[in-house]
């Protein structure tokens, strides 16, 4: 099943809105790169922890 992380559901000045899908790994990856580069964390064991506790199942969407 694929992932979600969103943005909005971690709060932060910049009130990004950024959404991110796609099998875990590669969500994870991408969460914690733009996590570095646009919100200036750092990507420590610590912070995926964090991030891996924000993905969510990808609720699928019907045409």
């Amino acid at each position: 099943m694929r992932k979600v992380m969103d943005c909005r559901d971690y709060p932060s000045e910049s009130h990004c809105s950024l959404t991110l899908a796609g099998e875990e790994e590669e969500v994870m990856q991408a969460a914690a790169q733009h996590a570095v580069a646009v919100h200036g964390h750092q990507d420590t064991p610590e912070f995926r922890t964090t991030l891996r506790g924000m993905l969510k199942d990808e609720v699928p969407q019907h045409a």
